[in-house]
């Protein structure tokens, strides 16, 4: 092995003449190397492998689940509640019939469940490397010891000559060192759809984006045309593919907004809560010392915290966020969104960017011609995709094609200097062979001129193929009569008549525009040829300009008569003389529906950004069209981000809305340059390259028709249609799902507040025993809260959802008032539930003139705290809205559930096994009537407060 040393980034290839290359890594380009030296080099660079680092186990996961602060609370009360019920059972103090440990299971199911919940959300394996690993070929043939041999991929190392032909794909890095008409797809690195052409005698500076390296082929790239010899010059990890696999498990995965909020909300009960609890135990063991009462009644403080600290946790929450985020998804669904993970769903609503790719997703990836130039005259070409229908234009107005008899001349050339087929297929037009010439194709069809029709009357009897030292091909057509035996050319179709007086064979030529041109001396206008002046040249040079600045791929079209077919390899002798035609200027046009989802983007604060490995001027063309960027704006190019410190780009990606010309180490930077902003990034993308960018942005969102394996599987969504307008439908259910969520929030704790502060006043008013039961706190926060709370999941979007700013995703859960509305209404609870309780347990004497059980007034608190919770429900759909002024049917499901939750509550007093589980007992009908008059107080606060703010002309949260 020699001593030179490989250097370790492939950005030098591009830069280096071939001999110095094959020096470098001391290889031969006619022997390659030696077994010896293969050997060696395997056991310093190792196999052509991607490599995996290691993530969490399954167990690992399984056990973060139970380091949620509000789940280990729950832990520690089901363990002191069960060493309760022991010491009971030794002691022989369990009442009678009373269930032991019955708290405790029910604790510990709730807390296996939660834990359950998580792990199926964040177990997902990650597969994106997985998927890169297929794009590995698994044999290539290459050169060694002077020798052709088929070789594993994973056993190839630098030095090695590999060669290629169409149909291969690339197992590695390398530099080419010979070339005939070499086409390589690199979609699957770069994202963008054309086959580029690839040349070996070039170098090149070394700031040259990766979609310009036209010197380099890459590993999972494909060769569509041509074959080649190459210099492995990069393997495994340190190809494109390997960075973009070390950038994918360098990226950590940051909590969602939800998570973060769930995790400050627990982080705030659990602290309120054990500062209550030390405060109730604390002052009733002082109340206690100071009567000389001592330690009896340490139990039954025990008892008051452990209730204490299960009404604090919200223990329904996390699966009535998971059932709502699941319908969410499946709504989602509806509109061709797919999501991978289910905290994606709310993260949605707080997006402030899309960065979005072109390719496939602002694009239809399907090459449109745009516009003609022939004669002089410019004709806007409209239609969109491959169907064949649309209108040429000329100054606004529909143009007759018979009056311009030049336009039918040169789509005669698009259509037979054409290896694509352009066919129905299943209702859809579509294209076999390449994007361009099939939009050649489209665009003769929109004039009625059909390939299978002009091949019978100019049947290709030779060609030269196109060569990326040409830049052109040619096709050598015989002319056919249209009816054997007529003299001259009587019997040629009019078109062909233009183009050959007795000639027998017409030439063809596409190609470059400036090459093509300096091979004509004539020109065609009208119906026949004439010599080119230096003007015509000119102008034509200008139409050709002027269409480049628009972003359009150019082609000029000539042609040439012969009277024999010219022999083989003497392209460069016969493509002269041409008689030029004109001018076709195509794009990867914009797909229709995107510049309405632009403009809703918008208006709902949301900034749309262009990140494509395209030219700079094609990519400011369909940015202008869309309107996601004005005349003045800015094009980064990747040469110039990749000048700049990190620093440098924080400073102007907020000024920048177009990216060109970027590779995937600069689209992770520029979503990296976003959020240390303070912005909450979205990233669409379909190629490899995406995948970094996809898995760092705060939304990943992959194309499911032309995404990859590698994309989807980095992504938090997947649009099924490719559609950028299904984004915006996706926001909005976002938006709507985070907006509901906080409603239920609000729902759920304010009455969890309202029963803590209940719970606490029970011994300071010196009541004598705890009005709540660890079972039946569990049971209202689960179903009395959990049904409700679900039913108010399924609230339709308010009008205005997306006529303003996303809220802020660093806010606060408390943010905008819900933190003093939660303890507000909390208040209220406990003030209605305490009045109660403290009228229930003092009145002896009651309508019946019988005394009130001494136990009974437990069960009215409880029946009122669920009852009251249900007027809650109905008032609490809307923040502004009387509840007489709404539809009640606009949302069936929570009339549905307030009646299905009021009547289980009931059957847990009037059913006896349930009044003997949850410790309950039987109410008479008029003691029932006083829970429900105190709970309907709770649903009168809520309706005045809306008043009260109406009147204030202040809106409620």
């Amino acid at each position: 092995m020699s001593a030179h040393s490989l250097p370790e980034s492939a950005a030098v290839w591009h830069g280096l003449e071939v001999d110095k290359a094959l020096e470098l890594l001391d290889s031969n380009a006619d022997s390659g190397l030696t077994p010896q030296e293969v050997e060696q080099r395997l056991q310093k660079y190792g196999p052509n492998e991607l490599e995996e680092q290691g993530g969490r186990s399954p167990w690992e996961i399984l056990l973060d689940q139970f380091t949620n602060i509000m789940l280990l609370m729950l832990i520690f009360v089901a363990f002191v509640s069960g060493g309760l019920d022991f010491l009971a059972l030794q002691q022989g103090t369990l009442k009678a019939g009373e269930v032991p440990f019955k708290d405790t299971i029910a604790i510990m199911a709730i807390v296996i469940l939660n834990g359950i919940l998580g792990y199926v959300q964040e177990s997902r394996a990650e597969k994106a490397l997985a998927a890169l690993k297929k794009l590995s070929s698994p044999s290539v043939r290459v050169i060694r010891n002077g020798k052709l041999t088929d070789v594993a991929g994973k056993d190839l190392v630098p030095g090695d000559v590999m060669l290629l032909e169409a149909g291969v794909q690339v197992s590695a890095d390398g530099r080419l060192i010979e070339q005939s008409n070499l086409q390589v797809r690199e979609s699957a690195l770069t994202g963008e759809a054309e086959a580029v052409n690839k040349q070996a005698i070039l170098t090149l500076p070394e700031d040259t984006s990766l979609g310009d390296r036209i010197n380099l082929v890459f590993q999972g790239t494909e060769v569509v045309q041509g074959r080649a010899k190459v210099l492995v010059t990069n393997t495994g990890m340190t190809t494109e593919l390997g960075k973009i696999a070390t950038m994918l498990q360098s990226v950590d995965s940051e909590p969602t907004p939800l998570q973060q909020r769930m995790t400050q909300l627990g982080n705030v009960l659990v602290s309120g809560s054990l500062v209550l609890v030390a405060l109730v135990v604390g002052g009733g063991l002082i109340h206690d010392l100071v009567k000389g009462i001592g330690w009896k009644n340490l139990q039954e403080l025990v008892e008051v915290s452990l209730s204490m600290a299960v009404a604090v946790v919200p223990e329904g929450l996390p699966a009535v966020i998971t059932v709502t985020l699941a319908l969410g998804t499946q709504r989602m669904v509806r509109h061709n969104a797919l999501i991978r993970k289910l905290p994606a769903v709310e993260t949605l609503g707080s997006v402030t960017t899309i960065c979005s790719d072109k390719t496939g997703t602002l694009t239809q990836n399907k090459m449109v011609v745009q516009s003609v130039y022939t004669n002089q005259k410019t004709f806007r070409v409209t239609g969109e995709g491959y169907a064949p229908v649309g209108d040429f234009q000329l100054d606004g107005q529909k143009a007759d094609l018979e009056e311009h008899p030049e336009i039918s001349a040169l789509l005669v050339a698009c259509a037979v200097c054409n290896d694509s087929v352009l066919q129905k297929e299943a209702g859809e037009w579509a294209i076999l062979g390449d994007p361009t010439e099939g939009a050649l194709m489209t665009l003769a069809g929109k004039a009625g001129i059909e390939k299978d029709q002009w091949n019978s009357k100019l049947p290709r009897v030779s060609e030269f193929p196109f060569s990326s030292e040409r830049k052109r091909m040619s096709v050598i057509s015989q002319v056919e009569a249209v009816a054997t035996g007529d003299p001259g050319m009587t019997g040629v179709d009019p078109v062909i008549a233009g183009f050959v007086d007795s000639e027998q064979y017409l030439m063809f030529t596409k190609g470059s525009p400036e090459l093509t041109l300096a091979r004509c001396t004539h020109i065609y206008l009208g119906d026949r040829s004439v010599p080119i002046d230096e003007e015509q040249h000119a102008q034509i040079l200008a139409a050709n300009d002027q269409m480049a600045s628009q972003g359009l791929r150019v082609l000029g079209f000539a042609y040439k008569p012969l009277t024999e077919i010219p022999p083989e390899a003497s392209e460069d002798t016969s493509e002269n003389d041409l008689v030029w035609l004109g001018l076709v200027g195509m794009l990867d046009a914009p797909r229709p529906e995107v510049r309405a989802a632009v403009a809703e983007c918008r208006q709902a604060g949301i900034r749309p950004i262009m990140i494509t490995g395209d030219h700079q001027l094609t990519a400011r063309a369909i940015a202008l069209d869309l309107g996601i960027a004005d005349a003045d704006a800015r094009v980064l190019t990747g040469q110039e981000l990749q000048r700049m410190s990190d620093p440098e780009l924080e400073q102007q990606v907020d000024l920048v809305s177009i990216y060109a010309r970027v590779s995937p180490e600069h689209k992770l930077r520029i979503v990296q340059a976003l959020q240390r902003r303070g912005r909450f990034v979205a990233m669409t993308g379909d190629g490899v390259n995406d995948a970094p960018a996809l898995k760092q942005a705060d939304i990943g969102i992959a194309m499911g028709i032309t995404g990859t394996d590698v994309s989807k599987e980095a992504s938090d969504m997947v649009l099924l249609d490719d559609n950028f307008a299904t984004i915006v439908a996706a926001t909005k259910e976002g938006r709507v799902v985070y907006t509901n969520i906080r409603r239920f929030i609000k729902y759920i704790l304010g009455s969890n507040i309202g029963e803590v502060l209940t719970i606490a006043s029970a011994p300071l008013l010196g009541l004598g025993g705890v009005p709540l039961s660890p079972l039946q706190i569990l049971w209202m926060n689960l179903v009395t809260d959990g049904l409700p709370a679900l039913a108010l999941a399924v609230e339709p979007p308010e009008p205005d959802v997306m006529q303003r700013p996303p809220f802020s995703p660093r806010e606060s859960i408390f943010a905008r008032g819900l933190g003093a509305y939660m303890v507000r209404i909390g208040i209220v609870f406990a003030i209605i539930t305490i009045i109660l309780m403290q009228w229930a347990y003092s009145h002896v004497q009651i309508a019946t003139g019988e005394n009130l059980n001494p136990e009974r007034w437990k069960t009215m608190v409880f029946t009122t705290l669920c009852l009251a919770q249900m007027g809650h429900a109905i008032a609490i759909r809307s923040n502004n809205q009387l509840t007489i002024e709404m539809n009640p049917l606009s949302n069936k499901f929570v009339l549905g559930a307030v009646v299905a939750t009021t009547i289980l509550q009931l059957m847990l007093i009037y059913v006896p096994p349930l009044r003997a589980f949850f410790g309950t007992h039987y109410l008479p009908f008029n003691e029932l009537l006083i829970c429900i008059g105190f709970s309907a107080l709770m649903f009168v606060w809520i309706e005045g407060e809306k008043i009260f703010f109406r009147v204030m002309g202040k809106k409620n949260v």
